[in-house]
């Protein structure tokens, strides 16, 4: 039998106390009251020594001091319960051959006393004690829960121990407290002193006893859809979570030589629940290696990041289009801190309402490829000003795809929205309009290839859910959710961009790219995820208040209109949409139409017209 040690010898040692002081306790009990049921001093002794032994290996053989005493939960107690009534029925089997037994009642009855002895004092010892000395055996650093107990769990804790006193380490200041795995060969054993104590599935619980204030997720090698699943675990805890990059997207040199400094904080897209979506970067670099790029609303959350990807393909020169200078000087600068003279890159602000300035850009620049990214694109506020999302997005979308195809661009990229289908407000239905736009193009075009590509809501960009989540908690204040049922498909920036490009690769005009998006998401579960990432309870800490529908919007998006059908592309997650046969003359004149009465800026007449261009628009003002 493995010796007991520590903590786990004083629980047996307990047990045997109270089991001893209970056996005494119900004896005096019985002597007053029912004293016919009483046992000899003699027997008592017997009993007492023969329950103690009994019982302690029972409960050895049960685990109950084997078991993390830290991580105690219900079930747990409920084990110690069922080894303590164990142990008094082959006590009561072992008297009852030896002819000594004392009666049932007093058996019960003793049951009861010491079960519940022994129960209450691991509470007690588990919350209490464990409070009042944990200080002296613990300082003040971060008291931090690694997931994980392989090569990386290792390397973290060896840095953690050769930090220790160098105060100019942030590594200095961790604290491991425990590692968990679901590996059960791994269970109990110890790396450089920390203790494996349990599953993934015991982080809350664990997290709770250990009074931890981080989780490192150590698992560089893990694949997306257990990443996520642990992820969701630890975002049930109060914690702050770290997560250590995928293994490929580690670095090693001169400047990342450690793994903690190369661990982030968690990103609400690690809890989509979905594989992220793959590309093939070649057919990429061909795409843009050595053209010249325009990107309109370069400055913007998509258009930024468009301008990132493209500057990593060797392109000959970008060309940043925004009216908004802060952001374009921005991501300008960032494009030259990050790649130097390597990258030729013109910011150049500009609106792209403004057809004589566009057609000055174009013919000074002559891009190669166009990404048209600008648009107004916040539903509330495209209701109260209809003609604003007119004048932007379908005017500016009509004079730089004209522009595109007058000065011979080869591929014109325009970004909708799953918004654009079935419409229920006026940016949907602008951006519908501008797919009808690209669609015509595409039909008439003798050189340029027109290409939409269309998906849901993007993580992180600008007016999206989460960066106002991340304000409203930071704050103090409610996060506001306009309906508990309301739920969206959602994609990473970088995804979204990606997409972008590839489409542009596969490019032969007229298409409408699709991604499959995966399962949508539940907006009251995005919030709620994210309050436990900042290390909140919902409802309790952070109050989640229901707002109402917003002008215009709707419980759920689409992706696909019913008569575009779908057709599968070399990419499994990216499909087509049959281009749909646009009549010129018709959409000319309404778009004639529409721009006049957006020019004079009348709403109700802007309304009118976009009803009649999109049949499909169904416009919601709920109120």
């Amino acid at each position: 039998m493995k010796a007991l040690t520590g903590r786990k010898l004083m629980l047996a040692l307990a047990d045997v106390f109270f089991i001893i002081v209970g056996t005494l306790l119900t004896n005096t009990v019985f002597m007053r009251f029912l004293p016919a049921y009483s046992v000899s001093y003699r027997n008592l002794l017997y009993v007492a020594v023969v329950d103690s032994m009994i019982c302690l290996v029972v409960q050895y053989a049960l685990g109950s001091y084997s078991k993390a005493w830290r991580s105690f939960k219900f079930v747990d107690y409920v084990l110690c319960g069922a080894g303590m009534l164990i142990g008094q029925a082959m006590s009561l089997i072992i008297f009852y051959v030896l002819g000594k037994s004392p009666s049932k009642l007093f058996f019960l009855v003793n049951f009861i006393i010491i079960t519940a002895a022994v129960i209450v004092f691991r509470i007690i010892f588990r919350k209490t004690f464990f409070t009042l000395t944990r200080a002296g055996e613990y300082n003040d650093n971060e008291r931090t829960l690694i997931v994980g107990a392989g090569n990386a769990a290792r390397m973290i804790l060896n840095e953690i121990r050769t930090a220790q006193g160098d105060e100019n380490n942030p590594s200095s200041a961790i604290e491991p407290v425990g590692l968990v795995d679901d590996d059960k060969g791994k269970m109990h054993t110890r790396i450089n002193g920390v203790k494996v104590l349990g599953t993934t599935n015991d982080i809350p619980e664990l997290a709770e006893a250990l009074k931890a204030d981080q989780i490192i997720f150590a698992i560089p090698s893990c694949d997306k859809k257990t990443r996520q699943r642990i992820l969701g675990i630890c975002s049930q805890t109060k914690c702050r979570i770290k997560v250590i990059p995928f293994l490929g997207n580690l670095i090693f040199d001169d400047k990342h030589t450690e793994l903690i400094s190369q661990a982030a904080d968690i990103k609400i897209e690690d809890l989509l629940g979905r594989e992220p979506v793959t590309f093939d970067k070649k057919d990429i670099k061909e795409l843009i290696k050595g053209k010249k790029c325009m990107v309109t609303g370069g400055g913007g959350s998509i258009g930024s990041e468009l301008v990132r990807q493209i500057a990593k393909y060797e392109p000959e020169q970008i060309i940043i289009v925004d009216i908004y200078e802060n952001n374009a000087y921005e991501v300008q600068q960032e494009i030259i801190m990050e790649h130097g003279d390597s990258v030729n890159i013109e910011t150049i602000i500009s609106s792209v309402r403004d057809y004589n300035k566009m057609e000055k850009i174009f013919k000074q620049y002559k891009p190669n490829l166009v990404f048209h990214a600008a648009a107004h694109k916040h539903v509330p506020l495209m209701e109260v000003v209809p003609e604003e999302a007119v004048k932007n997005n379908i005017v500016g979308t009509f004079n730089v795809a004209t522009l595109s195809e007058l000065y011979k661009a080869d591929k014109f990229v325009m970004i909708s929205t799953d918004k654009a289908v079935n419409p229920t407000n006026v940016m949907g239905c602008t951006k519908r309009v501008c797919e009808m736009i690209i669609q015509y193009k595409a039909q008439f075009s003798a050189h340029t290839e027109f290409v939409t590509t269309r998906f849901g809501n993007v993580l992180g960009s600008n007016g999206s859910v989460i960066p106002l989540f991340r304000r409203q908690i930071e704050s103090g204040n409610p996060v506001t959710v306009t309906h508990p049922e309301i739920i969206r498909y959602f994609m990473t920036i970088p995804e979204a961009v990606s997409l972008v490009l590839e489409a542009g690769a596969m490019a032969s005009g007229g298409e409408i790219f699709v991604l499959d998006m995966g399962a949508p998401v539940k907006i009251l579960t995005l919030a709620e995820n994210l309050i436990r990432m900042y290390g909140k309870e919902p409802y309790k800490e952070v109050e989640i208040k229901f707002t109402g529908l917003r002008p215009g919007e709707k419980l759920y998006e689409e992706l696909l209109m019913d008569e575009e059908g779908l057709k599968k592309t070399t990419n499994e997650k990216i499909f087509i949409g049959n281009q749909i046969n646009i009549e010129p003359e018709k959409l000319l004149a309404q778009l004639d139409e529409l721009e006049k009465c957006a020019n004079e800026n009348d709403s109700d007449k802007v309304i009118e017209k976009l009803e009649e261009m999109v049949p499909t628009f169904n416009h919601l003002t709920n109120e």
